[in-house]
């Protein structure tokens, strides 16, 4: 059973090591994402369609919904200060996103065992519609994102 000095300290250590990943993440400043909510093993994150992100058919291109939803799965499996990399990921695509939306991205942690974990994200819309699905497998590799 853990105590709230426990819970505290965790989720102190997730908003630190988000804090400290997202000073060194160029490509997810460049694309507008800020972090909304960090927990340990979750993240939620949000990125507005930019006209610049729109495909051939003036939706966003999955890529951007790929990669923001890469994101949060990298922020909440490195929340607990370990060096985490995705070894596998899947997306899959259920509505356009569209000029001017917001997208929220939120990654929960379904699991973490040994070196490995599994993340489920869900990116939505500002009205709440989802706009695709994303899983990922992560790897611990060594070192921490906080440097001792």
């Amino acid at each position: 059973m853990t105590n709230d000095n426990t819970n505290t300290a965790a989720q102190a250590l997730a908003e630190a090591t988000a804090a400290s990943m997202f000073a060194r993440d160029a490509a997810t400043q460049a694309l507008g994402m800020e972090i909304i909510k960090m927990g340990p093993g979750y993240a939620r994150m949000a990125m507005k369609v930019r006209p610049d992100m729109l495909n051939g058919h003036q939706t966003c291109h999955g890529g951007f919904i790929f990669a923001l939803a890469d994101s949060a799965f990298a922020f909440a499996c490195n929340s607990y200060n370990v060096n985490t990399v995705g070894a596998g990921c899947s997306i899959e695509y259920l509505a356009p996103g569209r000029a001017g939306d917001v997208l929220t991205a939120e990654a929960i942690e379904q699991v973490r065992q040994g070196k490995t974990g599994i993340y489920d994200v869900a990116v939505t819309n500002q009205d709440g519609v989802r706009i695709a699905l994303f899983r990922g497998k992560s790897h611990q590799v060594k070192g921490e994102v906080i440097g001792s």
